[in-house]
């Protein structure tokens, strides 16, 4: 049973050709990390769910009682308890290895002097306002979105973005489905994240914590685009 479910978790995390479970492939460079590992927990969670049904069902189908003589009767056994044990271990000790060095890798940030793009994202009750940073290219520009008119996020198609992310008044979770992303914006703390944009297209984010009275309607969009038309709308935004 461990050794079924091991190699199918590994085989689900190499394979390219398996579904990619309510998430599309290649959007961001996040996806391409966190992609795999979704696919082989559900695979984990497939296996174990599987062999669980077959463990009650099994009995309840061929060990229907077949007499009135009462069955021998026992209380445990450590052998099964043991094994159970060692294979919950495994399968947790598995998922967790695969967790942290994609959460390493999701996490690695170069510093704003090296990146090519640094925006800054700031949660406010309730919308969201971006800061484009891009060393060299004049004074920063910010939008400022409002509840009613959401702000748009413009990015870069295939150009890595570092994000610096912290919150005017209380915590709020700055999420793009899309991309398999979410992070905290913290009041008065600074979180960070770096990542490109894979696929052309708009996509939507949120705030994915409660966060007061309109935290549903503290929404924005993600734009990306290509780099020319990105170098454009930052030129647009300092001449308004």
């Amino acid at each position: 049973m461990a050794g079924s479910s091991l190699a199918l978790l590994l085989t689900g995390c190499q394979s390219k050709n398996i579904s990619g479970l309510g998430y599309d492939k290649g959007v961001s460079s996040v996806n391409d990390t966190t992609l795999p590992l979704w696919q082989g927990a559900w695979i984990a969670a497939g296996v174990v769910g599987v062999l669980t049904a077959l463990a009650i069902f099994y009995p309840v189908i061929f060990n229907r009682r077949k007499s009135d003589a009462l069955p021998r009767q026992f209380s445990h056994n450590n052998k099964v308890e043991l094994s159970l044990t060692a294979i919950a271990f495994i399968i947790v000790l598995v998922l967790f290895g695969y967790t942290a060095r994609a959460e390493s890798k999701i996490t690695h940030v170069d510093s704003a002097a090296a990146a090519p793009h640094n925006i800054e994202v700031k949660g406010i009750q309730w919308s969201w306002q971006f800061t484009y940073d891009d060393a060299g290219t004049g004074p920063n520009t910010t939008v400022t979105g409002t509840p009613a008119q959401p702000p748009t996020l413009v990015l870069p198609l295939g150009e890595k973005v570092r994000f610096t992310l912290e919150a005017n008044d209380v915590v709020h979770g700055f999420w793009i489905p899309a991309f398999m992303i979410q992070i905290q914006t913290l009041p008065h703390v600074q979180n960070h994240l770096e990542f490109a944009a894979q696929k052309l297209g708009t996509f939507p984010g949120r705030c994915n914590i409660l966060c007061g009275r309109n935290h549903s309607e503290m929404l924005f969009k993600v734009k990306v685009v290509t780099p020319s038309e990105y170098q454009a709308y930052l030129s647009t935004l300092k001449a308004a």
